[in-house]
């Protein structure tokens, strides 16, 4: 299952409040200004920067490349 439309359009990260991306199939949202990821858990976003994971340089750049080659808008325009 994927995340209600409406509520994407409102989720900003906790720390820079800026849009994440919405991996749905890796169940994560991802900020790419501070390579953190938040996980979603049973369909709710755990958006608390406690428990988001910071990704090396590497998964930043795999990350970057599935946004970019599947199209995946931000959760909003900043």
């Amino acid at each position: 299952m994927t995340l209600d439309h409406q509520l994407l359009e409102i989720l900003a990260c906790p720390e820079d409040k800026g849009p994440l991306y919405y991996l749905a199939d890796e169940g994560v949202l991802y900020n790419p200004r501070l390579q953190r990821r938040y996980e979603v858990r049973d369909d709710i976003p755990v958006m608390l920067v406690d428990e988001a994971t910071t990704v090396d340089d590497a998964e930043h750049q795999r990350i970057l490349g599935r946004i970019e080659a599947d199209a995946i808008k931000p959760t909003f325009e900043a």
